[in-house]
Formats: C-alpha cells, structure tokens, sequence
C-alpha cells in the first residue's frame, strides 16, 4: 500500500491487520504477533551461499498487521546461517524512515527491504540506494518509480474485494436471497488501496445481480470500527450481509453485532488475523469468513532480498533472476480450511 498510514499500503495480514492492506496511525493498544515458526532451510536455493546483509524499515506496529510483518521478516531471516538481519527502529514518522534508511544505505547492506510508510515520499530514498548498487524489494505500499526498486511483493487489494464478493454471492444465491441488504465498513474511503478493495467488491457482486446497499469507512481503527457498524445496525434494521475490509477493525465491528445482538446476516473480513479466524472456526460467529491478505509477504520479501543478493533466481521458475513483481492471491478462508490457516494468523 503506498499510503501514509501504519499498514498496507495498507495494516494485513493479515495481515494485511488493522492493510489492511493498510492502516492508520492512531494510538492503539500495544499489539502481539505472531509468525511461523522458523524451519530448517531445505535444498535447492536454501543451502548456504554468499553471506550477505539484508536491511529492514517498516513503519511502527501500532496494529497488530504491521507488527506481525516485522515478526515475519525477522523470523524468515533467522532460516538462514548466511544472512545477517539489520532492522532499523520503526517509525511512523516519514523523515525518520527516510533517515534510518540513509543509515542503511551508509552501512553498504547487500540488499533492503523497504516497507514505507509513504511509497511516494520515501521514493528518492529508494532511488539513492539503488543507486548505490543496493537491491531494494520494496513491501507492499508501492514506490512510484520502477527505478526505486528490484522487486516489488504485495497483496491484491482488488483481488480481496472479488474474493469477499464471490463468497457473499455465492452464499446469498445459494439462500435464494433476492433485493440483498449488503453493507461494506472500509478502511479510509480516500485511498486508493480502500478504493481498489470496493471496486473489486463491487464487480464481484454485480456477477451475482447484487450491489452494495450502503458503505461507510472505519478508518481502520476498532474504535471507529465499533461506532460505524453501531451506526449501520441502527440505519439497517435488517442486513443479509457485511463486507468488513479489515480484521483489526473488525474487533470493534464484532463488538457492535455482538452489543445489538444481531445474527441474521453473514460478515466476512478482511486480512486474516488470528482472531477472526478462531471467530469463524467457533461456527457461531456471523463472521464466516475472512480474505487474505497476509503479513507473511514480509516473510517472502526477506527471501526474496536474500536470492537477488545472491544472484539467484526463484528455483521453481525457468527464469534466471527474480520477478521485478510479485502480487500475492487474496485466499478466502472458511471454516472448512481454517485450519490450514491458523499458524499464519496475526493477533490484532
């Protein structure tokens, strides 16, 4: 996400918690997070090679998404005896990030993974470094120039619309639901990150003969979370169902159902967060189900750094080097799969 809040560009993660993909940075309770647990590195590209030192910046965790993108980093980095992690002090302050990566670029890293907190502001920085011969994979929020950065891995904000979407869709249709309530509680409705979630929604949905009753932004915050879906129960005396954007968010959503005590109609979230997912896993939530949008990219970025430090290319692909993009698949998951999920879940 290439906006100046605290996540994707957005939160996710599931990240993106609070993507998103994408967050704010208004205070919010210190997060926990969680990351895969590290496993032995296996054969092919992961046998030992050149030694090489990986630097990180990412904005501050003041949601549980951005501090799961730094675990995941961090615990991707600790895979491998040849790579040296050197994490600069996150901040969501954009002439700190500039600066901390300035130290980097002094420190003469072999590569860097950058999750700005700005893509725009922060894309001299990114240019300077290249220039200095240092690979940048650039996470998530997007630099504008192409120049900026070697390889560029996120989420696909438009993919979690269609995902959340076909699933409500599907389900309504399955119900023989017709003249469906639908409501949507966004992020920020003036990102563009926001804007690519709703029209993915939206044009999923139109496949089904369905449109989006009323929407309204939560600003990724629980707090707001709560007062918007509070607000949406009372304007709806019956809903079919709800798109949340963002499983951060969607605490104080759930908080708002579970307060006016309303289960007529199915919620799906967003990010995948470890909390939503146990939700649906319950089978006694409205929350049935969640779209990803995982911090685990940071995980595949740190990974990434590592191979084109290394002049190696993706072992599973005929090409020689690495991808210059690498957009991940936004996964619905359900309580059929959701298992499958929980160990990369992240606490909001």
């Amino acid at each position: 996400m290439s906006e100046n809040v605290a996540r994707r560009g957005f939160l996710v993660g599931g990240a993106a918690l609070l993507a998103a993909g994408c967050t704010s940075n208004e205070p919010a309770a210190a997060p926990t997070s969680s990351a895969p647990a590290p496993t032995a590195a296996a054969g092919g590209n992961d046998q030992p090679g050149d030694r090489v030192v990986i630097g990180f910046s990412a904005p501050a965790a003041d949601h549980g998404w951005i501090a799961a993108i730094a675990k995941n980093a961090e615990t991707a980095a600790k895979q491998y005896s040849d790579v040296e992690f050197k994490p600069v002090e996150p901040t969501n302050d954009i002439n700190q990030q500039i600066s901390a990566v300035e130290s980097l670029i002094a420190a003469k890293v072999n590569a860097l993974v950058i999750l700005p907190n700005d893509g725009q502001q922060l894309n001299q920085v990114a240019l300077q470094a290249t220039a200095a011969g240092i690979p940048v994979v650039n996470l998530d929020r997007v630099f504008p120039n192409k120049l900026a950065y070697r390889t560029w891995i996120g989420g696909d904000n438009y993919g979690m619309g269609v995902a959340a979407g076909h699933y409500i869709g599907e389900q309504l249709k399955s119900k023989n639901v017709s003249n469906p309530v639908i409501v949507e509680i966004q992020g920020i409705a003036t990102l563009p990150l926001t804007q690519e979630r709703s029209q993915g929604f939206a044009d999923a949905l139109k496949e089904y003969g369905f449109s989006v009753t009323a929407k309204q932004d939560a600003a990724f915050t629980v707090e707001t979370g709560n007062e918007v879906a509070t607000s949406l129960l009372q304007a709806h005396s019956k809903i079919d169902a709800m798109w949340n954007h963002d499983d951060d968010q969607g605490v104080g959503v759930l908080a708002a159902i579970k307060e006016a005590n309303r289960s007529e109609f199915i919620m799906v979230g967003g990010a995948g967060s470890a909390n939503a997912m146990r939700e649906i896993q319950s089978g006694t939530s409205v929350l049935q189900a969640t779209v990803t949008y995982s911090p685990t990219m940071a995980s595949s970025a740190i990974k990434l750094a590592r191979l084109i430090a290394q002049g190696k290319g993706m072992s599973d692909l005929l090409e020689k080097q690495v991808p210059q993009s690498i957009t991940l698949a936004s996964e619905t998951i359900t309580k059929d799969n959701v298992a499958d999920y929980m160990s990369l879940g992240f606490e909001s």
